[in-house]
């Protein structure tokens, strides 16, 4: 069997999407107008919406609307 590579990040998911992010709008901004922009722009839309969920994994710092997690499961139907 396969040994799977591991290893440990020295940055946090946090940190790595924000670069990534800033990064990839910074090249996308020197592009002309087109598809390979587009999809550049596609990418950072989702790095930020990826960092606006890691910081919802903090009660207090959860989704509007939304302060702990009794509440999260009574508002879920069977």
């Amino acid at each position: 069997m396969q040994k799977r590579r591991r290893f440990k990040q020295t940055e946090s998911l946090t940190d790595r999407l924000s670069r990534f992010a800033k990064e990839v709008g910074d090249k996308a901004s020197r592009l002309p107008p087109g598809p390979v922009r587009e999809e550049l722009l596609k990418k950072v839309r989702q790095a930020e919406t990826a960092l606006r969920f890691e910081g919802w994994t903090a009660p207090e710092k959860a989704p509007p609307g939304r302060t702990t997690d009794d509440e999260l499961q009574t508002t879920r139907h069977p």
